[in-house]
Order: C-alpha cells, then structure tokens, then sequence
C-alpha cells in the first residue's frame, strides 16, 4: 500500500492537455528537474515542447508522459494539468537557470523549483546486478476469469527441478514486477536471494503495468479481481514441468499480504503464504489509522488530525451504508465541501472513495481468510511503518493465526513499510533512504521460505 498523497499520482490517469496560445517558449525550451516535498520528497521531470505543450514526470512513482500545456508571459511560467485541477506557476529566474515557483493542487500548495541539472542516480547498492547463478525466463499466460494477459519472470535454479516457487503478490497501485517504489527493488531483491537458495520465483506485472495487459475496466476492479490473477499465475505454475505442483506458495506485500489469504484459503494446496506489511484490521480501520500516522509524521497538530479523522469516519461511513456508487458520490462532495474543501478538492477526493477498489477494501476483513490457513504463515511489519501500523494490525493476525502450528508473526523495530531501516524522526520517504531492505529483515524471510519451500 503506497502513501496516500495529494501529489502527482493522484491525476495519471485524468491529465489532458489544454489549448495553448501561440508563444515563444524558446527561454524554456526543454527538459527541467526538480523535487516537490509533499510529506515524501518526489522527484518530477518538466518537458516544454515549441507548440505549447509538454509533459511532467514522476519517476519515483511511475508515472511519465502527463501531458500537460504551457504559457511563458514575460518570466512567469503556468504549467497546467488534469482540467486545471493541478498546476505549476512560477517565474523563470534573472539568469534562466530556473523556474522557482509552486505547485498547487487540490486546494494546497508546495515550493518546487526546477533546474536544468538532472539529479544523479540515486544509490540502490541491494539491487541485484548480473551475472546470476540461476536462470530467468520471461513468461506470460492468460487469466481466464478475465481474459486479460499477464506477463512476469520466472527465476529459476540451475538444475531439471522440480523446484519449489514463491509467486509473488504487489501492494495498492499499479506495479511492475518488482514492485518498484522510488527506484527500488524489492521483489527482485527477494527473488533474487531466494532463487540462489533453491527455490524458483514468479515475479508478475501488475495489470496495466509493464507486459500485463490491462483492460477496459482497470479502475473498475478491487482485490478479488486481483485474487483471480493469482489463482492464475498458480496455475500456469502447477502446468510447468520444472516446478513441482504441490510446492507452490505465495508472498504478498501490503495488500498483496491480503490477497495470499484469499488465494490460499480456497486452495488446500498451497505450500505457504509469507506476508509484508499485511492489513489484519479492518479496511476502514486501517485507513484512518494510516491517515492519522502520516499526518501526525508530517507535523500536523492533533487537532487536525481529530479533525481529519472525523471527516474520514463520516465519509466511509457514508460509502459503506450507500450501495449506489453515483449516490455516494455526491453526498460525499457534499460533505467535503461543508467541511471547507474547495469544489474541485471535494470531487477529487469524492472519486477516489466512490472507486470499486476503494469501497471494497474499506469493507474488507482479513481474518476470515487467515483463521481459514492450514499452511505455513509468515508475517513481517515494520515497528515504524506507517502505512499498516502494527499496533492496530498485528493483534488481530496473531488472533486469526494463533491455531495454526507453524504461523510466524513477527514486528521488526525501527523498519518501515518497505522494511527499510526508517531514518531518525521519519519521514523522509523510500526514496531518500539508500537500503533496499534491512539485511536482517531480508535473512529473516529467505531463511523461513526457504525452509518451508524445500520442506517434502
């Protein structure tokens, strides 16, 4: 689950380019950088094209090629996206050298200044480089509950097999196979430790992202839509020669970590399920407890928070007692906008809450699933993840696993969502912080796949 932001993400999929008037862009022709705090730092890319048009990208979160139109008059420079809803305005310095200005959008406002110098690569020194002792196979097949094809890599061991595999599972968002987040890696960091260990790996692109296809309905889907993936995925697995069928298990990060259960609570056959960051609360409990963590890291004061909190409880509330998507939609606007929220601020958010997803998972509960596991279970949370407070999430899995004889809970200090090693005070974000992940929080989870994985 990524943090829930008023940034650029939120606008991917609505950017459209306006009408530009005729105008010399020749000041700020080009290719600009810079770096938007908003909570986390988020590094974004300005293209300015003659015609009046471009594109803003945010490599940390996949995103690129949001079309966008530009104005220069004199030095001041308008950057507008998604139907105005969000926006750059600055000015081009006395030197051209920048444009210092801010970025607004949904009502709020952040500083971001752009240069022309692009930002050196960030250090990623965990992200595995060849050569690999092992083998790796890009793979796709079809899901037939929906059709769509899906596409990954299968890591194999050296060897006829059949090995043992761990499928793995993408938290909230669309993400490619090695769940990318701000340049890191950490699905091919674990496929990578473990197929060095004997067990094979499939690592799968989200749909939309990377080889996946798609579809016509992507924002129209929830968990157990994604839960078809998987049972899909498992199946091309159980047809391989070199895989053995009955050592097939799963790991799921963030909501992934929801979905395993699913999966394997419908299939006595699966081998095991490992978890990172799994939701055990409540969809709706989690996400105000989410929001509050987050806001209270970004140094809001605990009566914006109760504030904040308050609105939240009201509007999923509102989402879970009307069934009619439309219906909810405008009461939710309406409640928005009584709490102060400008018009397009309260469509904004009022959209996203009225998503398929969204009013899934804030009704989701994961213990059934977990009570109903025969397998192996691993879960590992950060002390100080802030997406999936352990707090509110871990009492619950320990509850819903405590019949299981090989179920492993456990709550690593100091690490985030990602488990990473979190800086001092947090929160800088996944990107300013150089580990992939803790290397005892790596050890920890290969040692225990591994083990279950080659178990006969």
């Amino acid at each position: 689950m990524r943090l829930i932001h008023a940034t650029l993400l939120a606008i991917v999929a609505t950017a459209t380019p306006l009408a530009a008037s005729a105008q010399d862009l020749t000041p700020i022709l080009g290719d600009w950088y810079g770096t938007l705090n908003a909570g986390a730092k988020i590094p974004v890319v300005l293209h300015v094209k003659a015609d009046g048009t471009g594109a803003i990208d945010s490599p940390s979160q996949g995103a690129a090629g949001l079309p966008a139109s530009i104005s220069l008059a004199g030095s001041t420079v308008t950057v507008v996206l998604a139907a105005r809803a969000a926006r750059f305005e600055g000015a081009v310095s006395a030197d051209g050298a920048s444009l210092v200005g801010q970025w607004r959008q949904g009502g709020g406002a952040a500083p971001l200044t752009f240069t022309r110098t692009a930002p050196a690569a960030a250090k990623r020194p965990q992200t595995p480089k060849p050569p690999f002792p092992y083998r790796a196979e890009e793979v796709s097949y079809v899901n037939p509950a929906s059709g769509l094809k899906l596409a990954g890599t299968l890591t194999l061991p050296n060897g006829p097999g059949p090995f043992p595999v761990a499928l793995m599972i993408t938290g909230s968002g669309t993400q490619d196979r090695d769940e990318t987040i701000q340049g890191h890696k950490p699905f091919l960091l674990l496929a990578d430790a473990l197929t060095r260990r004997g067990v094979a790996v499939l690592r799968v692109d989200d749909r939309g992202a990377g080889g996946s296809e798609a579809g016509e309905t992507i924002m129209g889907v929830t968990s157990a839509d994604f839960a078809t993936d998987v049972e899909a995925g498992v199946a091309f697995l159980r047809a391989r020669q070199d895989i053995d069928p009955d050592r097939v298990g799963l790991f799921g990060h963030s909501e992934g970590g929801l979905i395993a259960p699913m999966v394997a609570a419908k299939d006595p056959r699966i081998a095991f399920v490992a978890m990172i960051g799994a939701p055990g609360a409540s969809g709706e409990r989690v996400m105000l407890s989410q929001n509050r963590a987050l806001m209270l890291a970004h140094g809001a004061s605990v009566a914006q928070v109760d504030a904040a909190t308050a609105e939240n409880r009201a509007a999923y509330d509102l989402v879970e007692a009307e069934a009619d998507p439309a219906v909810a939609r405008t009461k939710l606007v309406a409640l928005f906008q009584a709490n102060g929220a400008p018009e397009p601020l309260a469509q904004r958010k009022a959209a996203v809450l009225s998503l398929p997803w969204m009013r899934a998972f804030l009704a989701s509960d994961p213990v059934p699933a977990l009570q109903a596991l025969k397998c192996p279970v691993l879960d590992v949370n950060g002390g100080l993840d802030l997406n999936i407070v352990p707090a509110i999430n871990l009492p619950p899995i320990r509850a819903a696993l405590a019949r299981n004889p090989d179920a492993t809970v456990r709550e690593l200090p100091g690490l985030n969502h990602l488990l990473q090693t979190a800086p001092a005070g947090q929160p800088e974000g996944y990107g300013a912080i150089e580990e992939t992940m803790a290397p005892a929080a790596l050890a920890l989870i290969v040692d225990w796949v591994t083990a279950r994985a080659t178990r006969r």
